[in-house]
């Protein structure tokens, strides 16, 4: 039952109320019928064949005469039994359509509702707001949801707000250690092997902690990026390649894109958004391999297809690999320089672009990350 829709339950519902109001109807008036016609023969009269005006009694109980009472009052009993069970079931079938299509049409303002509550996106929290012109039964949960949604908003603008300000106020302590330590490191060229270790460290980790202020930067500042360009996903995708193919040479990986597309979006966005992909694949993939973009598209949308070959994603990771600071492995991470933040900056720019991305199939001999991003025209981008 569970599994039914609204309408379905209300439909059965109401069929199994009118069957069973039916039923009794019938078994009470079907008994009060035959009852009265079995003791219908006490009081028949019949009127004199030869014409005699006046009614003469006759007693049922003569032979000729109750057998072929007995006949017609039998007849008319189960006539009477047989078209009442047919207008039962009549009634039923007919109530349960009517309480279907009765019942869809007092439903719609519910499905109404639902798509409505459909189209609101973690991108359009401080656009979108549910009309509360619904019945009464749906206005407090629209007003509810309203307010609920603000405050979701808010919440996230004041996140991406703190992001924001703690990566600026980083980038200037940590800009000053990387400068400290270079300048120590070209000062005292002999250092002892402990101390030219430990400032190796330091240098790794702070170029790290700069990468990675630099993410949380650009994801604190997507929204603000107007998506109105005119990109070739083609040409993007090539320099894409260019710009990390000293990467993929250090670690003799051959890089090989195909296809194109032409989408509405932000230029730069999009740049990053393969940037990351590709940088990604190449620090996973195994020496010697080969990293694979691909591009198409249909009527609708398009999309965009790295393939590495490198271990494989375990199918338990394939979505929270998109979360911020989440790494399968996390020593190979910071073995690829890796901070987490990667993958989740692609999911926040596909989905910026009413898109998303996700893992299309992984094994141990590699993995196929695709970015399905809707195609839009210029009218719908000015929304």
């Amino acid at each position: 039952m569970k599994r039914l829709s609204l309408q379905w339950r209300i439909t059965i519902m109401t069929a199994l109320l009118t069957c069973a109001a039916c039923v009794l109807m019938n078994c009470l008036v079907g008994y009060t019928g035959m009852r009265y016609m079995d003791a219908i023969g006490s009081d028949i009269s019949a009127f004199n064949a030869a014409g005699v005006d006046s009614p003469q009694a006759f007693d049922p109980t003569k032979a000729a005469l109750d057998d072929e009472v007995t006949i017609v009052v039998n007849d008319a009993q189960e006539s009477f039994g047989t078209t009442a069970w047919y207008i039962t079931a009549g009634v039923t079938l007919l109530g349960g359509v009517l309480a279907y299509f009765m019942s869809g049409r007092a439903l719609k303002p519910l499905r109404d509702f639902a798509a409505q509550v459909e189209r609101v996106q973690p991108d359009n929290l401080s656009e979108i707001r549910l009309s509360e012109d619904v019945p009464a039964e749906l206005q407090r949960c629209s007003a509810s949801f309203n307010d609920m949604v603000a405050r979701l908003g808010e919440g996230f603008s004041a996140q991406r707000q703190f992001t924001g300000n703690a990566a600026h106020e980083l980038r200037t302590p940590l800009a000053l250690m990387q400068a400290q330590i270079e300048l120590f490191v070209s000062e005292h060229p002999t250092s002892q092997p402990q101390t030219a270790e430990l400032l190796g460290l330091l240098q790794e980790q702070t170029e790290r902690m700069s990468q990675m202020t630099k993410v949380l930067l650009e994801m604190s500042e997507l929204r603000s990026v107007p998506c109105e360009d005119d990109v070739e996903l083609g040409p993007l995708s090539e320099e894409v390649l260019t710009d990390l193919a000293p990467l993929a040479e250090h670690k003799d990986i051959a890089l090989n894109c195909s296809g194109g597309a032409l989408i509405i979006g932000s230029d730069t966005l999009l740049y990053r958004l393969g940037f990351n992909l590709v940088e990604n694949a190449i620090r996973y993939s195994r020496p010697g391999s080969t990293v694979n973009v691909s591009i198409c598209d249909n009527d609708t949308h398009v999309f965009l297809r790295v393939e590495d070959q490198g271990p494989g994603i375990p199918k338990e990771y394939r979505e929270s690999i998109f979360q911020p600071f989440f790494r399968v492995d996390k020593s190979r991470s910071r073995a690829c320089g890796g901070a987490g933040l990667g993958l989740a900056l692609v999911w926040e720019i596909a989905t910026l672009h009413s898109g998303s991305a996700e893992v299309e199939s992984s094994s141990e001999n590699g993995t196929v990350m695709l970015v399905d991003l809707p195609k839009r025209t210029t009218a719908q981008s000015d929304r």
